[in-house]
Protein backbone atom coordinates (compact mmCIF):
# COMPACT_ATOMS: atom_id res chain seq x y z
CA UNK A 1 0.00 0.00 0.00
CA UNK A 2 0.91 3.88 -0.61
CA UNK A 3 2.27 5.74 2.52
CA UNK A 4 1.63 9.47 2.91
CA UNK A 5 4.04 11.75 5.65
CA UNK A 6 2.63 14.68 6.25
CA UNK A 7 5.53 16.86 7.75
CA UNK A 8 6.76 19.89 9.74
CA UNK A 9 3.06 21.28 9.54
CA UNK A 10 2.65 24.69 11.52
CA UNK A 11 -0.34 22.83 13.73
CA UNK A 12 -2.11 19.92 13.29
CA UNK A 13 -5.86 19.71 15.25
CA UNK A 14 -6.62 16.56 16.25
CA UNK A 15 -9.72 17.16 17.57
CA UNK A 16 -9.60 13.73 19.37
CA UNK A 17 -11.08 13.00 22.78
CA UNK A 18 -8.64 15.25 24.51
CA UNK A 19 -8.61 17.71 22.14
CA UNK A 20 -4.67 17.17 21.39
CA UNK A 21 -2.69 20.05 19.17
CA UNK A 22 0.38 19.13 17.62
CA UNK A 23 2.26 22.20 16.75
CA UNK A 24 5.24 21.47 13.82
CA UNK A 25 3.96 17.83 14.15
CA UNK A 26 3.69 15.25 11.60
CA UNK A 27 1.16 12.53 10.34
CA UNK A 28 2.52 9.27 8.55
CA UNK A 29 -0.04 6.66 6.84
CA UNK A 30 0.15 3.09 5.44
CA UNK A 31 -2.42 3.08 2.72
CA UNK A 32 -6.02 4.66 4.18
CA UNK A 33 -4.90 4.48 8.35
CA UNK A 34 -3.01 6.61 10.41
CA UNK A 35 0.00 4.48 11.91
CA UNK A 36 1.50 7.88 13.87
CA UNK A 37 1.04 11.25 14.66
CA UNK A 38 3.22 13.93 16.57
CA UNK A 39 5.83 16.18 17.35
CA UNK A 40 8.65 13.36 16.87
CA UNK A 41 7.79 10.46 14.66
CA UNK A 42 9.59 7.66 13.62
CA UNK A 43 9.27 8.29 9.85
CA UNK A 44 11.33 10.04 7.73
CA UNK A 45 10.22 9.37 3.92
CA UNK A 46 7.05 7.80 2.29
CA UNK A 47 5.65 7.48 -1.19
CA UNK A 48 4.41 11.00 -0.90
CA UNK A 49 5.99 13.47 1.31
CA UNK A 50 4.18 16.63 1.85
CA UNK A 51 6.64 19.48 3.68
CA UNK A 52 3.64 21.53 5.29
CA UNK A 53 5.63 24.11 6.82
CA UNK A 54 3.21 26.94 7.74
CA UNK A 55 -0.01 25.29 6.82
CA UNK A 56 -2.25 23.65 9.56
CA UNK A 57 -3.76 20.24 9.58
CA UNK A 58 -7.91 19.51 10.48
CA UNK A 59 -9.60 16.37 10.23
CA UNK A 60 -11.64 15.98 7.01
CA UNK A 61 -15.54 17.79 7.22
CA UNK A 62 -18.32 14.97 6.61
CA UNK A 63 -21.03 16.11 5.30
CA UNK A 64 -24.31 14.14 6.77
CA UNK A 65 -26.97 15.25 4.03
CA UNK A 66 -26.98 16.70 0.64
CA UNK A 67 -29.26 16.54 -2.60
CA UNK A 68 -26.27 16.20 -5.30
CA UNK A 69 -28.90 16.47 -8.28
CA UNK A 70 -30.18 20.25 -7.03
CA UNK A 71 -26.71 21.58 -8.14
CA UNK A 72 -28.50 22.19 -11.35
CA UNK A 73 -31.38 24.31 -9.80
CA UNK A 74 -29.33 26.59 -7.84
CA UNK A 75 -29.92 30.63 -7.96
CA UNK A 76 -33.79 29.95 -9.87
CA UNK A 77 -34.91 33.33 -9.05
CA UNK A 78 -38.65 31.68 -9.69
CA UNK A 79 -37.56 30.03 -6.81
CA UNK A 80 -36.05 32.28 -4.50
CA UNK A 81 -37.83 34.22 -1.48
CA UNK A 82 -40.41 31.02 -1.02
CA UNK A 83 -40.86 28.55 1.99
CA UNK A 84 -39.84 24.84 1.43
CA UNK A 85 -43.45 23.32 0.16
CA UNK A 86 -43.58 26.64 -3.02
CA UNK A 87 -39.67 25.81 -3.34
CA UNK A 88 -40.68 22.37 -4.15
CA UNK A 89 -43.44 22.78 -6.35
CA UNK A 90 -41.32 25.28 -8.22
CA UNK A 91 -38.05 22.31 -8.78
CA UNK A 92 -39.71 19.48 -8.92
CA UNK A 93 -41.23 20.78 -12.62
CA UNK A 94 -37.73 21.18 -13.51
CA UNK A 95 -35.97 17.97 -11.48
CA UNK A 96 -38.79 15.58 -13.64
CA UNK A 97 -36.46 16.47 -16.98
CA UNK A 98 -33.62 15.08 -15.38
CA UNK A 99 -31.42 12.81 -17.71
CA UNK A 100 -28.58 10.19 -16.06
CA UNK A 101 -26.07 12.51 -17.53
CA UNK A 102 -27.19 15.50 -15.33
CA UNK A 103 -27.14 13.63 -12.30
CA UNK A 104 -23.72 12.36 -12.79
CA UNK A 105 -22.54 15.79 -13.91
CA UNK A 106 -24.42 17.51 -10.81
CA UNK A 107 -22.77 14.94 -8.80
CA UNK A 108 -19.17 16.16 -9.80
CA UNK A 109 -19.86 19.53 -9.11
CA UNK A 110 -21.19 19.32 -5.64
CA UNK A 111 -18.66 16.78 -4.81
CA UNK A 112 -16.00 18.90 -6.20
CA UNK A 113 -17.17 22.09 -4.35
CA UNK A 114 -17.52 19.44 -0.97
CA UNK A 115 -13.94 18.67 -1.53
CA UNK A 116 -12.82 22.45 -2.02
CA UNK A 117 -14.00 22.93 0.99
CA UNK A 118 -12.45 20.34 3.25
CA UNK A 119 -15.12 17.58 3.15
CA UNK A 120 -13.74 14.52 2.57
CA UNK A 121 -17.64 12.66 3.32
CA UNK A 122 -20.13 12.86 1.93
CA UNK A 123 -23.80 11.60 2.47
CA UNK A 124 -26.28 12.54 -0.20
CA UNK A 125 -30.02 11.73 -0.44
CA UNK A 126 -31.40 10.55 -3.75
CA UNK A 127 -34.83 10.40 -4.55
CA UNK A 128 -36.39 11.68 -7.59
CA UNK A 129 -36.80 9.61 -10.31
CA UNK A 130 -38.44 10.89 -13.15
CA UNK A 131 -41.06 8.84 -15.14
CA UNK A 132 -39.32 6.94 -18.22
CA UNK A 133 -35.72 8.20 -16.97
CA UNK A 134 -33.63 4.83 -15.66
CA UNK A 135 -33.84 3.89 -12.49
CA UNK A 136 -30.56 3.53 -11.89
CA UNK A 137 -29.77 7.55 -11.36
CA UNK A 138 -27.98 6.72 -8.14
CA UNK A 139 -25.40 5.00 -9.89
CA UNK A 140 -24.45 8.10 -11.56
CA UNK A 141 -23.82 9.93 -8.53
CA UNK A 142 -21.69 6.54 -7.58
CA UNK A 143 -19.76 6.76 -10.41
CA UNK A 144 -18.77 10.63 -9.65
CA UNK A 145 -17.95 9.89 -6.55
CA UNK A 146 -15.46 7.26 -7.36
CA UNK A 147 -13.50 9.71 -9.88
CA UNK A 148 -13.04 12.48 -7.51
CA UNK A 149 -11.99 10.07 -4.94
CA UNK A 150 -14.40 11.12 -2.35
CA UNK A 151 -15.90 8.83 0.97
CA UNK A 152 -19.20 8.63 -0.04
CA UNK A 153 -22.22 7.36 1.50
CA UNK A 154 -25.45 7.40 -0.78
CA UNK A 155 -28.87 6.59 0.73
CA UNK A 156 -30.82 5.31 -2.10
CA UNK A 157 -34.33 7.88 -1.49
CA UNK A 158 -37.98 7.45 -2.85
CA UNK A 159 -41.08 9.12 -3.43
CA UNK A 160 -44.43 7.21 -3.98
CA UNK A 161 -46.78 9.59 -2.48
CA UNK A 162 -47.88 11.47 -5.63
CA UNK A 163 -50.75 14.50 -5.68
CA UNK A 164 -53.35 11.73 -6.76
CA UNK A 165 -52.35 10.19 -3.48
CA UNK A 166 -53.25 13.38 -1.47
CA UNK A 167 -49.34 13.89 -1.01
CA UNK A 168 -46.88 17.13 -2.49
CA UNK A 169 -44.88 15.87 -5.52
CA UNK A 170 -46.15 15.06 -8.91
CA UNK A 171 -46.95 11.63 -9.47
CA UNK A 172 -44.09 12.18 -12.91
CA UNK A 173 -41.53 11.88 -10.28
CA UNK A 174 -42.94 9.24 -7.64
CA UNK A 175 -42.50 5.43 -7.95
CA UNK A 176 -44.47 2.41 -7.26
CA UNK A 177 -43.33 0.42 -3.83
CA UNK A 178 -42.33 -2.48 -5.45
CA UNK A 179 -40.55 -0.69 -7.96
CA UNK A 180 -38.43 1.30 -4.82
CA UNK A 181 -37.82 -1.87 -2.91
CA UNK A 182 -36.44 -3.98 -5.33
CA UNK A 183 -33.75 -1.06 -6.69
CA UNK A 184 -33.51 -0.42 -2.94
CA UNK A 185 -32.17 -4.32 -2.52
CA UNK A 186 -30.18 -3.95 -5.66
CA UNK A 187 -28.23 -0.56 -4.12
CA UNK A 188 -27.65 -2.34 -1.54
CA UNK A 189 -26.42 -5.71 -2.61
CA UNK A 190 -24.47 -4.40 -5.45
CA UNK A 191 -22.33 -1.47 -3.53
CA UNK A 192 -22.72 -1.36 0.40
CA UNK A 193 -19.12 -1.93 2.20
CA UNK A 194 -19.40 -1.66 5.77
CA UNK A 195 -15.49 -2.44 6.15
CA UNK A 196 -13.80 -0.38 8.38
CA UNK A 197 -12.24 2.12 5.96
CA UNK A 198 -14.44 2.14 3.06
CA UNK A 199 -14.95 4.41 0.48
CA UNK A 200 -18.80 3.41 0.17
CA UNK A 201 -21.38 2.96 2.01
CA UNK A 202 -25.52 3.18 1.30
CA UNK A 203 -28.28 3.55 3.38
CA UNK A 204 -32.48 3.38 2.85
CA UNK A 205 -34.15 6.86 2.46
CA UNK A 206 -38.02 7.90 1.76
CA UNK A 207 -37.92 11.48 1.13
CA UNK A 208 -40.68 12.94 3.90
CA UNK A 209 -44.05 12.30 5.55
CA UNK A 210 -45.41 13.73 3.16
CA UNK A 211 -43.69 12.17 -0.22
CA UNK A 212 -44.03 8.86 1.03
CA UNK A 213 -47.24 5.64 2.15
CA UNK A 214 -46.95 4.40 5.89
CA UNK A 215 -46.37 1.47 4.25
CA UNK A 216 -43.14 2.23 2.42
CA UNK A 217 -42.05 3.57 5.22
CA UNK A 218 -42.54 0.29 7.48
CA UNK A 219 -41.33 -1.91 4.68
CA UNK A 220 -37.90 0.31 3.87
CA UNK A 221 -36.70 0.01 7.51
CA UNK A 222 -37.39 -4.05 7.42
CA UNK A 223 -35.50 -3.92 4.52
CA UNK A 224 -32.07 -1.58 5.84
CA UNK A 225 -32.67 -3.85 9.06
CA UNK A 226 -32.36 -7.06 7.17
CA UNK A 227 -29.22 -5.87 5.45
CA UNK A 228 -27.84 -3.88 8.57
CA UNK A 229 -27.72 -0.65 6.83
CA UNK A 230 -28.93 2.93 7.90
CA UNK A 231 -32.20 4.59 7.55
CA UNK A 232 -32.07 8.41 6.80
CA UNK A 233 -35.46 10.77 5.73
CA UNK A 234 -36.12 14.35 6.35
CA UNK A 235 -38.34 14.96 9.19
CA UNK A 236 -39.78 17.95 11.76
CA UNK A 237 -38.61 20.77 9.08
CA UNK A 238 -41.25 23.10 8.67
CA UNK A 239 -44.85 23.49 10.26
CA UNK A 240 -46.21 22.67 7.20
CA UNK A 241 -44.88 18.92 7.42
CA UNK A 242 -46.50 18.57 10.97
CA UNK A 243 -49.86 20.27 10.41
CA UNK A 244 -49.52 17.60 6.91
CA UNK A 245 -48.98 14.55 9.00
CA UNK A 246 -51.73 15.73 12.26
CA UNK A 247 -53.97 16.28 9.10
CA UNK A 248 -53.41 12.80 7.83
CA UNK A 249 -52.68 10.75 10.48
CA UNK A 250 -53.83 12.64 13.76
CA UNK A 251 -49.75 12.16 15.00
CA UNK A 252 -46.50 14.80 15.24
CA UNK A 253 -44.14 13.90 12.96
CA UNK A 254 -41.93 11.94 15.52
CA UNK A 255 -45.01 10.20 16.62
CA UNK A 256 -45.27 8.83 12.92
CA UNK A 257 -41.56 7.65 12.89
CA UNK A 258 -42.35 5.84 15.79
CA UNK A 259 -45.23 3.69 14.50
CA UNK A 260 -43.71 2.89 11.77
CA UNK A 261 -40.27 1.75 13.35
CA UNK A 262 -38.13 4.42 12.51
CA UNK A 263 -36.24 5.09 15.60
CA UNK A 264 -33.27 3.63 16.90
CA UNK A 265 -29.32 4.09 16.90
CA UNK A 266 -29.29 3.12 13.29
CA UNK A 267 -31.81 6.18 12.10
CA UNK A 268 -31.02 9.61 11.43
CA UNK A 269 -33.07 12.42 10.82
CA UNK A 270 -32.13 15.84 8.24
CA UNK A 271 -33.30 19.28 10.03
CA UNK A 272 -34.86 18.24 12.99
CA UNK A 273 -36.42 21.88 13.64
CA UNK A 274 -39.79 21.55 15.19
CA UNK A 275 -39.38 19.05 17.78
CA UNK A 276 -40.67 19.54 21.28
CA UNK A 277 -38.92 19.36 24.22
CA UNK A 278 -40.08 15.73 25.20
CA UNK A 279 -39.30 14.07 21.66
CA UNK A 280 -36.14 15.44 21.95
CA UNK A 281 -35.49 13.90 25.10
CA UNK A 282 -36.84 10.70 23.71
CA UNK A 283 -34.56 11.02 20.54
CA UNK A 284 -31.49 11.42 22.83
CA UNK A 285 -32.88 7.63 24.82
CA UNK A 286 -33.21 5.86 21.58
CA UNK A 287 -29.87 6.98 20.06
CA UNK A 288 -31.15 9.01 16.96
CA UNK A 289 -29.28 11.37 14.90
CA UNK A 290 -29.86 14.50 13.27
CA UNK A 291 -27.82 16.49 10.30
CA UNK A 292 -27.89 20.24 11.17
CA UNK A 293 -28.41 22.37 8.20
CA UNK A 294 -28.10 25.79 9.08
CA UNK A 295 -28.04 28.18 5.82
CA UNK A 296 -30.89 25.98 4.03
CA UNK A 297 -33.22 26.29 7.16
CA UNK A 298 -31.98 30.13 7.24
CA UNK A 299 -32.75 30.41 3.26
CA UNK A 300 -36.06 28.40 3.26
CA UNK A 301 -37.51 30.45 6.59
CA UNK A 302 -37.99 27.05 8.18
CA UNK A 303 -36.87 27.85 11.61
CA UNK A 304 -34.00 27.42 13.92
CA UNK A 305 -32.50 23.99 15.15
CA UNK A 306 -32.88 23.39 18.91
CA UNK A 307 -28.95 22.93 18.52
CA UNK A 308 -28.28 23.41 22.73
CA UNK A 309 -31.21 21.34 23.61
CA UNK A 310 -30.08 18.52 21.21
CA UNK A 311 -26.82 17.86 22.47
CA UNK A 312 -28.06 18.64 26.32
CA UNK A 313 -30.58 15.47 25.84
CA UNK A 314 -27.63 12.81 24.41
CA UNK A 315 -28.81 13.50 20.16
CA UNK A 316 -26.57 12.46 17.97
CA UNK A 317 -25.83 16.10 15.54
CA UNK A 318 -23.93 16.40 12.86
CA UNK A 319 -23.95 19.01 10.08
CA UNK A 320 -24.82 18.96 6.35
CA UNK A 321 -25.12 21.46 3.33
CA UNK A 322 -28.43 19.73 2.21
CA UNK A 323 -29.62 20.32 -1.31
CA UNK A 324 -27.42 23.00 -3.27
CA UNK A 325 -30.92 24.47 -4.05
CA UNK A 326 -31.66 25.38 -0.87
CA UNK A 327 -28.15 27.04 -0.26
CA UNK A 328 -26.82 27.83 -3.20
CA UNK A 329 -23.38 26.19 -2.29
CA UNK A 330 -22.00 22.49 -1.42
CA UNK A 331 -19.79 24.51 1.25
CA UNK A 332 -18.95 22.40 4.59
CA UNK A 333 -16.59 24.35 6.07
CA UNK A 334 -19.05 27.36 5.25
CA UNK A 335 -21.73 25.43 7.10
CA UNK A 336 -19.47 25.04 10.09
CA UNK A 337 -19.22 28.64 10.33
CA UNK A 338 -22.97 29.42 9.93
CA UNK A 339 -23.95 27.04 12.78
CA UNK A 340 -21.52 28.95 14.59
CA UNK A 341 -22.86 32.21 13.93
CA UNK A 342 -26.62 31.67 13.45
CA UNK A 343 -26.21 30.10 17.50
CA UNK A 344 -24.29 32.97 18.64
CA UNK A 345 -27.71 35.09 17.50
CA UNK A 346 -30.12 33.15 19.11
CA UNK A 347 -28.66 31.82 22.42
CA UNK A 348 -25.71 34.17 22.73
CA UNK A 349 -22.65 32.37 25.02
CA UNK A 350 -24.96 29.08 25.15
CA UNK A 351 -24.22 28.67 21.42
CA UNK A 352 -21.25 26.73 20.36
CA UNK A 353 -17.88 28.21 20.54
CA UNK A 354 -15.89 28.05 16.84
CA UNK A 355 -14.20 24.80 17.69
CA UNK A 356 -17.10 23.39 18.84
CA UNK A 357 -18.89 23.84 15.68
CA UNK A 358 -15.93 22.10 14.15
CA UNK A 359 -16.93 19.53 16.42
CA UNK A 360 -19.88 19.49 15.02
CA UNK A 361 -18.48 19.08 11.69
CA UNK A 362 -15.95 16.24 12.63
CA UNK A 363 -16.56 13.85 15.25
CA UNK A 364 -20.45 15.00 15.56
CA UNK A 365 -20.84 13.82 11.73
CA UNK A 366 -19.15 10.85 12.07
CA UNK A 367 -21.59 9.57 15.05
CA UNK A 368 -24.40 10.49 12.91
CA UNK A 369 -23.42 8.01 10.32
CA UNK A 370 -21.99 5.65 12.74
CA UNK A 371 -18.53 5.65 11.53
CA UNK A 372 -16.95 6.96 14.63
CA UNK A 373 -14.69 3.73 15.06
CA UNK A 374 -12.59 5.30 11.33
CA UNK A 375 -13.45 9.34 10.68
CA UNK A 376 -14.04 12.47 12.68
CA UNK A 377 -10.37 12.62 13.90
CA UNK A 378 -6.69 12.50 13.33
CA UNK A 379 -5.24 9.63 15.69
CA UNK A 380 -3.50 6.36 15.28
CA UNK A 381 -6.24 3.79 13.81
CA UNK A 382 -8.51 5.81 12.18
CA UNK A 383 -8.38 7.29 8.67
CA UNK A 384 -5.83 9.52 6.67
CA UNK A 385 -8.88 11.84 6.08
CA UNK A 386 -7.54 15.71 6.25
CA UNK A 387 -7.72 19.15 4.98
CA UNK A 388 -4.92 22.01 5.24
CA UNK A 389 -5.03 25.56 4.83
CA UNK A 390 -1.93 27.67 4.52
CA UNK A 391 -1.98 30.23 7.36
CA UNK A 392 0.52 32.15 5.03
CA UNK A 393 -2.51 33.53 3.29
CA UNK A 394 -3.86 37.22 3.11
CA UNK A 395 -6.98 35.76 4.56
CA UNK A 396 -5.55 34.87 7.98
CA UNK A 397 -3.27 38.10 8.21
CA UNK A 398 -4.45 39.15 12.03
CA UNK A 399 -5.72 36.28 13.04
CA UNK A 400 -2.85 33.20 14.00
CA UNK A 401 -4.05 33.52 17.69
CA UNK A 402 -6.32 30.10 17.78
CA UNK A 403 -5.58 27.87 15.12
CA UNK A 404 -8.28 25.59 16.36
CA UNK A 405 -10.95 28.77 15.52
CA UNK A 406 -9.07 29.99 12.78
CA UNK A 407 -11.17 28.59 9.78
CA UNK A 408 -14.28 29.23 11.86
CA UNK A 409 -14.02 32.53 12.41
CA UNK A 410 -11.63 34.01 9.42
CA UNK A 411 -10.72 33.30 5.89
CA UNK A 412 -14.55 32.83 4.95
CA UNK A 413 -13.73 31.97 1.29
CA UNK A 414 -13.47 28.53 2.92
CA UNK A 415 -11.46 27.37 0.03
CA UNK A 416 -9.15 25.18 1.35
CA UNK A 417 -5.53 24.31 0.28
CA UNK A 418 -5.19 20.55 0.64
CA UNK A 419 -7.89 18.03 0.89
CA UNK A 420 -6.10 14.63 1.74
CA UNK A 421 -9.28 11.51 1.51
CA UNK A 422 -7.30 7.96 2.53
CA UNK A 423 -4.01 9.12 2.35
CA UNK A 424 -4.77 9.88 -1.19
CA UNK A 425 -3.96 13.85 -2.18
CA UNK A 426 -7.83 15.35 -4.45
CA UNK A 427 -7.47 18.62 -3.78
CA UNK A 428 -4.01 20.43 -4.07
CA UNK A 429 -3.24 24.24 -4.39
CA UNK A 430 -7.03 24.46 -3.80
CA UNK A 431 -7.84 22.64 -7.06
CA UNK A 432 -8.65 18.92 -7.36
CA UNK A 433 -6.71 17.08 -8.92
CA UNK A 434 -8.64 14.17 -10.69
CA UNK A 435 -10.75 16.13 -13.11
CA UNK A 436 -10.55 19.15 -15.21
CA UNK A 437 -12.72 22.09 -13.15
CA UNK A 438 -13.26 23.94 -15.97
CA UNK A 439 -13.94 21.69 -18.73
CA UNK A 440 -16.25 20.27 -15.98
CA UNK A 441 -17.92 23.48 -14.88
CA UNK A 442 -18.70 24.34 -18.63
CA UNK A 443 -20.09 21.03 -19.06
CA UNK A 444 -22.34 21.48 -16.33
CA UNK A 445 -23.57 24.68 -16.72
CA UNK A 446 -24.70 23.70 -20.13
CA UNK A 447 -26.55 20.78 -19.37
CA UNK A 448 -28.20 22.87 -16.48
CA UNK A 449 -29.43 25.47 -18.78
CA UNK A 450 -31.15 22.37 -21.04
CA UNK A 451 -32.87 21.24 -18.34
CA UNK A 452 -34.27 24.92 -16.96
CA UNK A 453 -35.18 25.31 -20.42
CA UNK A 454 -37.18 22.03 -21.51
CA UNK A 455 -38.42 22.62 -17.75
CA UNK A 456 -39.85 26.39 -18.88
CA UNK A 457 -41.37 25.13 -22.71
CA UNK A 458 -43.36 22.35 -20.94
CA UNK A 459 -44.58 24.25 -18.02
CA UNK A 460 -45.16 27.68 -19.38
CA UNK A 461 -43.42 29.26 -16.79
CA UNK A 462 -39.97 31.95 -16.97
CA UNK A 463 -37.80 30.37 -14.60
CA UNK A 464 -35.57 33.67 -15.03
CA UNK A 465 -38.02 35.74 -13.15
CA UNK A 466 -38.62 36.44 -9.71
CA UNK A 467 -42.18 36.15 -8.18
CA UNK A 468 -44.41 39.05 -7.80
CA UNK A 469 -44.23 39.95 -3.85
Amino acid sequence: MATLLIKNARNIIAMDAGRNEYPGGSLFADGQEIKAIGKDIPYEDADTVIDAAGKIVYPGLINTHHHLYQTFTRNIPWAQDVELFDWLLTLYDIWRHMRPEDVYLSALVGLGELLKTGCTTASDHFYCFPNAVSGELIDEEIRAAAELGIRFYPTRGSMNLGRSAGGLPPDEVTQPMDVILKDTQRVVETYHDASKFSMLRVGVAPCSPFSVSEDLLRESAVLARSYGVRLHTHLAETKDEENFCLARKGLRPLEYMEKTGWTGPDVWYAHGIHFNRDEIRRMGSCGCGVAHCPSSNMKLSSGVFPLVEMLQAGVNVGLGVDGSASNDASNLLGEVRQAYLLHKLNVGHLGPTAEESLWLGTVGSSRVLGWEDAIGSLEVGKAADLFMIDAGRLDYAGALFDDKALPVVAGISQNVDMTVVGGRVVVKDGQLTNIDERRVAAWAQAAATRMVEVAARHSGVDYYKRRQR
